[in-house]
């Protein structure tokens, strides 16, 4: 199994043994697959279930949501807990879809590392290049995972430059394929000098570890044929002449990655990963926060919600707000201080998550994601304390890219819209604006598939079917500036003003002329497209 984490003397051992990460890629590439896996080999479950497969057998354990089994798709962030060797791992699976990419930011605040999934044969690709450059601006470190290799793929060495030249990273390989597709036999594990065959009759294990003196070996030419093994001792002898050695130092400073090859379908080379995990991503992180940054060794608790998810459970309208613990040592029954509102609360059901199952938390610590029922007391952003007033910054809310009026289709149940929508709006799944002027709500959301699953999720949590109108505005900006000159612009400028679910004022626009004009007349005011989230 892995060897024990090397501590840093000053973390307590349970906190050192934390790793909290995301998976992170463009959709379709694995990532749901990756994830099943690592709950295979954390025996977290018995069986993986196939994303592609037909029915209830769709399901896997990281999608919850109706429209998500319906879709095979991750549109909403879910965290899992589970050991691994000596190892407590907390995985947040984060949307692939570009439609949901403001709730995969927010989830990368309350993460220490990102792995980064790449399709064999398409390499890096949009949606990876946007989440990597977040996690770029978060200095995380990042293990990169290039999934399908049992599938035609491209030359390893061009997925390599590719992936250095698009996004500016060292890559270090931590494995090296033999064969493709149909000839794809396994791995040649760089870092331990040893051969990993893959079986393709159990998709579930890992054929055979062979352990050999390097590829001069005898052994090898038992295992591997001549010509996979002539080309496979050429391209390792050029990646360690051409490419940097693997630095750990640099890995946490998030300038290296290192690259494991493989196959999740066929649970092949994603042990490997799980062990460079442990080794090389890093233990819970120093958290930023105002007045001043929150050290996971310290003694009492501190915590911050990044994100909200409601009807989790069909049967209860409950609310469960994702905590990351950002230090102490957390158990059930505290009473933390609620900063924003200087209200304290008993936390009296903690719970850890397995995907859509959970179970009680009698204790977490620094590093760990824990869920907060509540009845919509928690909102994103939100720092919970042992009493100190302590905001953890750089949750971010961005503008909306799509505007639509949104309706009820019975005009008796506009009072119900009213609920649902602030309710999906403290979740953060969309931006809730209430115009000055008019009757009805506009909704904002980053990508056209968010109207559908509000849509969705509307009339199956409320039994209220909604229409999405055109709306005549295109963006929003949030107003900032001194008190009076905003209540004097807003008076002047009603027609395009409203107010969004915390009550701030925000500026409707049509076109990019009524920005620059508020920028040209009104110097004494600031637009912005980003507010960071209420606290």
């Amino acid at each position: 199994m892995l060897d024990a984490p090397k501590n840093r003397p000053e973390l307590p051992p349970e906190i050192a043994r934390r790793r909290t990460f995301a998976i992170i890629s463009h959709p379709d590439a694995g990532k749901t697959t990756l994830t099943e896996k690592f709950l295979l080999y954390g025996g977290a479950i018995q069986m993986a279930g196939q994303v592609r497969a037909k029915g209830e057998a769709r399901r896997t354990r990281s999608d919850f949501m109706q429209m998500e089994k319906d879709r095979g798709i991750s549109v909403s962030a879910s965290a899992m807990s589970f050991d691994y060797g000596q190892f407590r791992f907390n995985l947040v699976d984060t949307p692939g879809h570009s439609d949901f990419s403001e709730d995969t930011y927010r989830t990368l605040t309350a993460v220490d590392a990102a792995i980064m999934v790449i399709d064999g044969a398409k390499g890096v690709e949009s949606q990876t290049q946007k989440l990597f450059e977040v996690c770029r601006l978060r200095d995380l470190p990042i293990l990169t995972f290039c999934n399908k290799m049992d599938r035609e793929s491209r030359d390893t060495f061009e997925i390599i430059d590719e992936i250095q030249e698009m996004l500016a990273i060292h890559v270090t390989p931590a494995s090296w394929p033999i064969g493709v597709g149909r000839d794809f036999l396994g791995c040649y594990d760089m870092l331990n000098e040893r051969l990993e065959l893959m079986d393709r009759a159990d998709r579930n294990r890992v054929a055979a570890t062979i352990r050999i003196e390097g590829l001069d070996d005898p052994k090898l030419a038992e295992h591997v044929p001549a010509e996979l093994r002539e080309k496979l001792i050429e391209e390792v002898g050029m990646a360690r002449e051409l490419l940097p050695a693997l630095d750990p130092r640099a890995v946490l400073d998030g300038h290296m990655t290192p690259i494991w090859f493989g196959s999740a379908i066929n649970s092949f080379g994603v042990k490997e990963l799980m062990e460079g995990i442990g080794t090389y991503a890093p233990e819970p992180q120093v958290q930023h926060a105002e007045p001043r940054e929150i050290a996971p060794e310290e003694p009492t608790v501190a915590g911050f919600v990044f994100k909200v998810q409601a009807n989790m459970d069909p049967k209860h309208r409950d609310r469960v707000a994702f905590v990351r613990l950002a230090s102490g040592h957390f158990l059930r029954g505290m009473k933390l201080t609620h900063v924003r509102s200087k209200k304290p609360i008993t936390v009296s059901s903690p719970v850890l998550f397995l995907a859509a199952d959970r179970e009680l938390a009698e204790e977490a610590w620094a590093g760990d994601i824990i869920g907060i029922p509540n009845h919509g007391q928690l909102r994103i952003g939100d720092t919970l304390t042992e009493g100190e007033m302590l905001k953890v910054t750089g949750i971010p809310s961005f503008a909306p890219e799509l505007l639509k009026v949104c309706r009820a289709g019975d005009p008796m149940k506009a009072k119900h819209l009213d609920k649902a929508l602030m309710q999906f709006a403290e979740e953060g799944a969309a931006k809730v604006f209430k115009p000055m002027m008019g009757s009805g709500f506009i909704v904002g959301v980053v990508g056209a598939l968010q109207f559908e699953v509000l849509a969705s999720r509307i009339e199956l949590e409320y039994g209220l079917p909604v229409r999405f109108e055109p709306s005549q505005f295109t963006s929003a900006r949030w107003v900032h500036g001194d008190k009076a000159a905003v209540e004097a612009f807003t008076q002047k400028n009603k027609q395009h003003m409203a107010t969004d679910n915390d009550g701030d004022v925000v500026y409707m626009t049509r076109l990019q002329w009524d920005i620059d004009r508020v920028a040209r007349d009104h110097p004494e005011l600031r637009l912005s497209a980003t507010k960071e989230m209420q606290v």
